[in-house]
């Protein structure tokens, strides 16, 4: 059990380094990708149907108890986020292989989408805020550099806004696990459950706010949404579709696990996060309107469908988070999809803008 919660952050994170030293082998290098995150996939179910059977699982890495340790821990919500987020991982990269953007840059790709894994795997299973804020930097730090993979003028300008403004969130996100260390003595989630239940209101809700502001660019919400449209269309298709697919839901997961861990609601609606939701989707919807890219569509579509996410969030019932959270694994799926079919479209004809895409059946049938 203590190894299995641990291998689908440890084994990507390991074949980043081998993948790295094979940089000169661009066969063996892609077929260790397919085979670690196939490996990564099958001890993500395994975990699930032990989770599944058994309740939550935990293990203290290094021996070290919490709230000092570090802890890693997966219960229900946790382990169908990791094994639906490593299907996607390794469809995406069996995609990349044959896409000419990602393959001609195999040297730096396949070792940053490890680490990608290993951040995203590592963000589903931690237990504590500061390691989770530690999954979101080694996240950041691999998605930045594929973001710019061919290093055009358009693509560096976009992850100059996707860095800045998400190093602006971590600046907020380290100063936010200061304060709650220094109010409650912990930053392990299992114990701030109960302590932050009895700090004063005021400090309760600042704080609540504050990783709500965080998570919440993470996840592009409203009114923290601008950085996404400009920041995905420019990178490869393969390199689209796993952020569309799983960072922006990192971010939600995020929202869902600490709102409902740390600051419950006594069951009413959340007025604020109802707001946000509504302010989510009509922006979302509205800058589709005008988009005339797919790539541009779809992300801003991204948008709008995660305030369906927050909506549901937001009536803090049981209905409302359970289809909040089918939601969340529903969009991981299509919206992965969808990208990739933009990107086989753009390759096809050389385009993405909707106006020069007519009689697309009639010249591209299959």
């Amino acid at each position: 059990m203590r190894a299995l919660i641990a291998l689908p952050v440890v084994l990507p994170l390991l074949a980043a380094g081998v993948s790295l030293a094979l940089h000169r082998r661009p066969a063996v290098q892609r077929a260790l990708s397919v085979v670690v995150l196939g490996a990564t996939l099958v001890a993500s179910v395994a975990l699930l149907v032990t989770v599944e059977r058994s309740g939550v699982a935990a293990v203290q890495v290094g021996g070290w108890p919490a709230p000092i340790g570090i802890t890693l821990v997966a219960d229900l919500f946790a382990a169908i986020m990791l094994v639906i987020s490593t299907v996607m991982v390794l469809a995406v990269l069996v995609y990349a292989i044959g896409h000419p953007r990602t393959r001609d840059h195999g040297l730096f790709f396949h070792p940053l989408y490890l680490i990608l894994a290993t951040g995203v795997a590592a963000s589903f299973l931690t237990g504590d805020l500061f390691n989770l804020f530690v999954a979101f930097e080694v996240t950041l730090g691999a998605s930045y550099v594929l973001i710019t993979l061919g290093g055009s003028r358009d693509q560096v300008r976009s992850g100059m806004t996707y860095v800045v403004i998400n190093l602006l969130a971590s600046t907020l996100f380290v100063t936010a696990v200061g304060l709650v260390y220094a109010a409650t003595g912990t930053v392990n989630m299992a114990d701030l459950a109960g302590r932050v239940a009895e700090l004063p209101a005021g400090v309760r809700q600042a704080l609540g706010l504050l990783l709500l502001v965080v998570f919440g660019v993470k996840a592009a919400i409203f009114p923290l949404f601008f950085w996404l449209p400009d920041s995905y269309p420019t990178a490869p298709a393969p390199v689209t579709a796993i952020f569309a697919g799983l960072l922006t839901k990192v971010g939600v997961y995020a929202i869902i696990r600490t709102q409902t861990l740390l600051f419950p609601t006594d069951g009413s609606p959340s007025t604020l996060l109802l707001a946000i939701a509504g302010g989510t989707m009509v922006v979302g919807v509205l800058g589709a309107i005008a988009q005339n890219d797919v790539k541009r569509i779809l992300s801003f579509h991204i948008i709008s469908q995660i305030g369906y996410m927050v909506l549901g969030l937001g009536l803090f019932t049981v209905a409302g988070v359970a289809g909040a959270i089918f939601y969340i694994v529903h969009h991981i799926v299509v919206k992965t999809t969808l990208f990739l079919v933009g990107g086989l479209v753009e390759q096809s004809t050389g385009t993405g803008a909707l106006s020069r895409l007519g009689g697309l059946l009639h010249r591209t049938p299959v």
